[in-house]
């Protein structure tokens, strides 16, 4: 049975509310009260951070990959994030949602849910009524959205995960593959990842303690872990290191990531789950760090190569998102601009230096922005966090920076690398013994818009 999530605790982002309901089986109170009534201003501003994190897949991640890669493999790589969109809202709608936001054990929700079972409940002649999500929690947690609109805002979280993972493995992944390895790895790797730190009985917030506002952990650590494992695993371009890979169109890209960065506000502000001063805070945040890690992305190409580039700039705004994902509700500014500033150098170097070094092939820097940014979001959160901003009734001190939270934060970050890059190898290789993961020489030679589409950009 879906339980109640209330605005005491919604309000403060997934992450807090996962906590605050975690912290022990307490007994629901004033189970005979009337149900709590839909806030009118909290739905309209969810219902347009929806659209908001929407747009950040579809134009804009798909606008901000294509610019990046070869003229012949635009479509195809426009491709990838539309089919993602389409194919993640089924899977979503089928069984992501009840297995990630219904009440089941620490590791994975129940059934209750799947085809959206009973989501239509309360909602008859204008009657909205805040919906239940977890037994066993206080009655006073009680949502103020419909269910639909929560639904529907998760859902554009897990339609924009699997689409990132596309950038390590951009100009050369088979297209039945990729939706295949979508399906799978929506289902085996980020639904379980998801409850964990936002489910209504998730252990990673109960037993660890960690705090992952807007998908720290769930969409960048796991998007960048499991895009490395795949650029690993699927191995070079040909002619990486020989051939000129340079963007066909870095318009594209600086479009893209300029719809990235306004849709992030929906991400980082509406996962205050309501129109109040955590959104707001969320918001400024969001557009400090991103700032910062711009200016200091470039500053350290500037000084490496002699010349600040566009692509540099947009790809180190975009690591500054990232690594303030997780912190955004939590952090007040000054710790916004920290981490910003710190996200813009380290991103720069793990989508150069460690690359290079390392030698693999991450073609749109997947690990170097997303994975390393939201390592680094997540480990400064537990430096940075502001005890008020995520104080709930369950925790009424909040969490704030310390040592230990810290130490939580970290745990909770390793666990997530290691349950995503074990998965995602096995995945990668069971789909590679069956219907195989690359296409041919020849098809890349001659490009993905082409060979598996038979289309071709005019321009």
């Amino acid at each position: 049975m879906i339980t109640k999530i209330g605005k005491s605790a919604r309000q403060f982002g997934p992450a807090a509310a996962a906590v605050a309901l975690c912290m022990g089986s307490l007994p629901a109170m004033a189970a005979d009260a009337p149900p709590a009534a839909i806030d009118t201003g909290d739905t309209a501003w969810m219902l347009v951070s929806t659209g908001l994190v929407l747009m950040m897949t579809v134009p804009g991640l798909a606008l901000f990959y294509a610019g990046m890669v070869r003229k012949k493999n635009v479509l195809a790589t426009l491709m990838q994030s539309f089919s993602i969109c389409c194919i993640m809202t089924v899977v979503w709608m089928v069984l992501g949602y009840s297995l990630t936001f219904t009440s089941g054990n620490a590791f994975i929700g129940g059934l209750s849910r799947v085809m959206l079972n009973g989501l239509g409940a309360g909602i008859s002649k204008g009657s909205d009524v805040a919906f239940t999500m977890a037994a066993g929690t206080p009655a006073a947690t009680t949502m103020t959205i419909p269910e639909s609109v929560w639904m529907t805002f998760q859902m554009t979280f897990a339609i924009i995960t699997p689409a990132l993972i596309t950038g390590a493995f951009a100009e050369r992944m088979k297209f039945s593959a990729l939706c295949v390895f979508t399906i799978l790895w929506s289902l085996i790797v980020y639904v379980p990842v998801a409850h964990w730190v936002w489910g209504p009985d998730g252990w990673v917030a109960s037993k660890i303690g960690a705090i992952d506002f807007a998908g720290g952990t769930v969409v960048h650590i796991n998007a960048g872990i499991a895009g490395l494992v795949a650029a690993l695993v699927i191995g070079r371009r040909k002619g990486y290191g020989e051939d000129d890979l340079s963007p066909y169109n870095l318009t594209y890209a600086v479009i893209g990531a300029s719809l990235l960065w306004v849709g992030w506000f929906g991400f980082n502000a509406g996962s205050a789950v309501g129109a109040n001063g955590r959104a707001g805070m969320a918001m400024a945040t969001t557009q400090i760090a991103a700032a910062a890690a711009g200016v200091s992305w470039m500053c350290a190409e500037w000084i490496k190569t002699g010349k600040p580039t566009v692509l540099g700039i947009i790809s180190g705004a975009v690591g500054g998102l990232v690594a303030i994902t997780p912190a955004a509700g939590f952090v007040l500014p000054g710790g916004a601009l920290m981490i910003g500033l710190a996200a813009g150098v380290i991103c720069f170097w793990g989508a150069t230096g460690l690359k290079h070094m390392m030698g693999y092939d991450d073609s749109l820097d997947a690990f170097g922005v997303h994975g390393i940014g939201g390592i680094v979001g997540a480990l400064l959160t537990g430096v940075f966090a502001y005890g008020p901003l995520s104080a709930t009734d369950a925790s009424p001190e909040g969490v704030s920076g310390s040592f230990s939270q810290f130490v939580a934060q970290a745990e909770s970050v390793g666990i997530t690398i290691a349950w995503c890059a074990v998965l995602t190898y096995i995945l990668l290789k069971l789909i590679d013994l069956t219907i195989g993961l690359r296409v041919t020489r020849d098809e890349e030679m001659e490009g993905l818009d082409m060979s598996l589409h038979g289309e071709r950009i005019n321009s």
